[in-house]
């Protein structure tokens, strides 16, 4: 392994009524005004923004509201939460919701504390944010793990883009399945295939022999698909909706990237594709997964048979592509572009575009080069 520094500072309260603990431990009576931020309002139809809003107000803490955070947020909504957040002296931060939530979140928490444009600070000058609003993640929607690091994908709009940045990762976090029971269906079968494919990408990044990574990276990927296949029987399984919750977890607080460069390709394609539609992000991985997995797979050979063997009980690469491929018809999750449920048609001038303008991973197996990207795109047309 390479040598590295690992820290993990998100502290985290899984399990039942895990909302009521946490924020008993965590608003110190220096917090006075608390964001609360959401999506677009399905927590008050679950009852958890009455749970959340009663146990504030008890603590006698006010309430700032900051709602209609969308899928694949906009840096545009991430100013409006800065600015809202310095105008009413916010002290700390809750993100309630999936990934799109608490990745708007951690950037609003770090515009709020500095007077320059992040995107220009990161993306031009290459420095990044050295202060922010304490947050706290509230997972109501499990897959991306966006409560264990400070990691966040955020569209630019004006400039057509949908990448990562990087802000703090959350003072704590509250993982409990029940918190997850009211999201649809589909939504929970795809955040969970968000899981399968991080795992999936570290995993074929650059390791060593008998690297502890790759074997911890294949357990979670197994125990993926086998708590997928218990939701597909029962979607109401709330231990196999906190395995799940634990693997998306596992998959993203930086335990299995330690020692090693990781291969992230399928996710830059997905972004970007994102950046030009508005497909879901965990149906639009499992479209391009397989396409990609199958042009990887001269390059990895080795490590594609030790992923079909544990995770799909087959006996060879191929096999195992072709099995994963099967897993995502089996979760009746999309298979082609045009499954894909965007306003925007998406043709091959579109995926021409969506290939020229995502980012390019420079790590194992292989880098890609902008043909090739375009034709991984076309092939799941």
């Amino acid at each position: 392994m390479n040598d590295f520094v690992y820290s993990y500072p998100t502290k985290v309260y899984f399990g039942e009524a895990s909302a009521a603990k946490a924020l008993k431990a965590e608003l110190g009576v220096d917090v006075k005004r608390v964001m609360l931020a959401y999506g677009g309002g399905s927590i008050k139809k679950n009852g958890i923004y009455d749970e959340l809003t009663s146990i504030l107000w008890d603590a006698g803490k006010k309430i700032v509201e900051f709602s209609g955070i969308m899928s694949n947020p906009t840096y545009a909504k991430v100013q409006m939460g800065a600015k809202l957040a310095r105008e009413q002296h916010v002290d700390m931060i809750l993100g309630v919701g999936g990934g799109s939530v608490i990745d708007c979140c951690k950037m609003v928490a770090a515009q709020a504390k500095t007077d320059i444009d992040l995107w220009e600070m990161e993306f031009t000058h290459h420095e990044l944010p050295s202060d922010a609003i304490p947050m706290g993640a509230i997972v109501t929607a499990s897959g991306t793990g966006a409560e264990m690091n400070g990691g966040a994908v955020i569209t630019n709009e004006e400039k057509r883009i949908k990448t990562g940045m990087l802000g703090f990762a959350p003072r704590f976090a509250v993982l409990d399945p029940a918190y997850t029971l009211s999201v649809p269906r589909v939504q929970v079968i795809s955040g969970a295939f968000d899981t399968l494919s991080h795992a999936l990408e570290t995993y074929l990044g650059s390791s060593d022999k008998d690297n502890v990574s790759d074997d911890v990276s294949l357990a979670i990927m197994r125990n993926t698909v086998v708590n997928m296949r218990r939701l597909l029987l029962d979607i109401n399984d709330l231990q196999a909706r906190g395995n799940l919750m634990w693997d998306s977890a596992m998959a993203e607080n930086g335990i299995l990237k330690v020692g090693r460069l990781t291969d992230f390709q399928v996710h830059q394609m997905e972004h970007q594709l994102g950046a030009y539609t508005d497909c879901n992000h965990g149906q639009g991985l499992a479209v391009i997964q397989p396409a990609y997995c199958r042009h990887m797979l001269q390059d990895a050979e080795e490590k594609f048979t030790r992923f079909a063997k544990v995770v799909f009980g087959v006996d060879t690469a191929a096999a195992g592509i072709d099995a994963l491929a099967d897993f995502i018809k089996e979760c009746g999750l999309p298979t082609r572009m045009s499954d894909l449920k965007s306003k925007v048609e998406i043709t091959p001038e579109v995926l021409r575009q969506v290939a020229d303008t995502c980012n390019i991973i420079k790590c194992n197996p292989r880098e890609l080069n902008r043909q090739e990207i375009y034709e991984i795109l076309t092939e799941c047309l």
